[in-house]
């Protein structure tokens, strides 16, 4: 009777075992069987290096003992008594073969770039049973992953494919994800990991120092970059324009205030591609000129625009005002003046402040189209037998067409008629009209002069008289002359001069009601004016 049988077991390939077999009493032929096939007659298993029958014969034990046990050896084994027609009972050895070490695709660094989602496969190879899968990252399982087994050739073996997804916002740069594989072979699994390298493009920040900065300082630009992969260029350029002699990540320049204005920009680049950044610089600089005003002539009771612009930093305060006037006309870029007068023509600036960094102006002219206006001395003088002048200085835009000198009947633009000559000069402010009267005779001084100029605007008109200058005779020689004179004489004069005072104070009287009147003809043209004027008829 068997003392022992082979009993069903389960080992992991690479072990020993051994499939006792005990019949004492008995010393026949005892036979191993594998699958219904015999290993061997009695004690000698040859074919089978790594089998042998083992125990002590004449005890009857005839145990099998396998070395380090193989894929093949998953078989049902039998222990025959031949003599005594006895056979154990079907003994089941079931082999367990543990999976490879698990594989990550892409292992052992997996990269992708930024904002892509991370696709991970692990698989388990030459596992007997198939080997399970898990992921974990941070000691946490990570759920969610898909798998699938495929039986190898042997028909025994299985291979395991685990398939892991993970979006774009869950997963972090130089995070490690574990893939382990088990089965019943090794409980506590096989495992491997991966790294994962997630690439960008270079992520830029770009300072200035210092700010703000007055202009004609200096300025350092640094490109501060991170990158994944690293960067492999940096450029730098100003307002669009490349500035060459620069290749670091570090720019150093004296600024004007063209750095307000034109930014600075670097560029970082890395495998992936490029970034971009720009930056102004907070340059304080006084008042530069953005647009130009420009001088203006305009016909009398037009409006007159000027504009005037300027860039500064900080903020600047602009002033129109007009020469020799401290009125504030304007703080604005565009100066109106509305109905413009004569007196309004003249030079106006346009003046821009930045606090504590300086100033600037520009001066324009306003030139006012209308009638001309004449400017003179009334009275003249000159000593008797003498040369005598009177002049008028004439302003006019447009420039006069007419400059006229008349006189009792006599009516002189230019040249020379008798004793009298007219010459006219043009001088950057107008024009000066000289009348020249040779051997100056008692009724040049009783004659009332005038001084006309016409432009297409109208006319204006100046009377001009002349004096007799006083001679060199002094208080005392009068005095003595008058004392040798008769008294008949001398109160012949004294009445002579008080009619002759009557005389001249009705003619001032006429003369001034006649001025009123303000128009006269000279050479058959109609003149008008402000003033007033006497007539002539010629």
């Amino acid at each position: 009777m068997f003392a022992q049988q082979p009993q069903d077991l389960v080992v992991v390939a690479g072990q020993p075992v051994t499939l006792p077999c005990s019949i004492p009493g008995y010393h026949g032929v005892v036979l191993w069987i594998k699958d219904g096939l015999a290993l061997g007659v009695g004690r000698e298993l040859i074919g089978y290096p790594r089998y042998a029958v083992i125990g002590d014969h004449g005890s009857g034990e005839h145990h099998l003992h396998i070395q380090r046990v193989e894929l093949m050896d998953d078989a049902v084994f039998e222990c025959q008594a031949i003599q005594a027609a006895m056979r154990s009972r079907p003994a089941r050895l079931t082999v367990l073969v543990p999976p490879d070490d698990p594989v990550i695709i892409g292992g052992p660094v997996v990269s992708l770039r930024a904002g892509d989602p991370l696709n991970l496969t692990c698989h388990a190879d030459n596992a007997k049973p198939a080997a399970s899968i898990i992921w974990i990252r941070n000691g946490e399982v990570l759920n969610g992953a898909k798998y699938s087994k495929a039986f190898l050739r042997d028909g025994r073996r299985e291979s395991t494919v685990s398939n892991l997804y993970i979006s774009a916002s869950n997963i972090e740069t130089g995070q490690i994800i574990f893939c382990r594989a088990s089965n019943k072979a090794v409980p506590n699994g096989k495992e491997t990991s991966v790294t994962i390298d997630i690439q960008h493009l270079p992520l830029v920040n770009l300072s200035v120092e210092p700010q703000p900065v007055l202009e004609g300082n200096l300025v350092k630009f640094h490109c501060s970059a991170k990158a994944n992969p690293a960067v492999t260029q940096y450029k730098w350029a100003k307002g669009g324009s490349m500035i060459k002699e620069v290749s670091g990540d570090t720019y150093e320049v004296i600024v004007d205030h063209s750095f307000f204005t034109e930014p600075v920009s670097c560029e970082v680049t890395n495998p992936l591609g490029s970034t971009n950044i720009s930056r102004n610089v907070d340059v304080y600089f006084g008042p530069r000129m953005a647009a130009e005003p420009q001088s203006l002539q305009v016909d009398l009771g037009s409006d007159a625009v000027f504009n005037c612009a300027w860039t500064g930093n900080p903020s600047l305060t602009i002033v129109w005002m007009k020469r020799g006037s401290g009125v504030v006309l304007s703080n604005e870029n565009i100066l109106t003046l509305k109905s413009v007068r004569q007196e309004d023509a003249g030079k106006y600036v346009c003046r821009a402040v930045v606090p504590r960094v300086g100033a600037a102006e520009k001066e324009v002219s306003l030139t006012v189209n209308g009638p001309p206006t004449i400017s003179s001395t009334q009275t003249h003088q000159a000593p008797h037998g003498e040369k005598g002048q009177i002049k008028c200085f004439i302003r006019s835009t447009p420039p006069p067409d007419r400059i006229a000198w008349s006189w009792k009947e006599t009516v002189l633009e230019s040249g020379t008629s008798g004793r009298y000559t007219v010459e006219t000069v043009s001088t950057e402010d107008g024009v000066l009209s000289t009348l020249t009267m040779s051997n100056i005779v008692p009724a040049d001084f009783q004659t009332i002069y005038n001084c006309t100029a016409w432009n297409s605007f109208g006319s204006d008109t100046e009377i001009i008289r002349l004096k007799e200058q006083g001679g060199s005779q002094g208080s005392t020689g009068i005095e003595q002359n008058l004392n040798s004179l008769p008294v008949a004489v001398i109160i012949g004069v004294a009445v002579g001069a008080f009619v002759a005072f009557i005389v001249l104070m009705g003619t001032i009287g006429a003369f001034c009601c006649t001025r009123s009147q303000r128009s006269m003809y000279l050479s058959g043209v109609h003149v008008t004016s402000q003033k007033p004027r006497l007539y002539f008829l010629k």
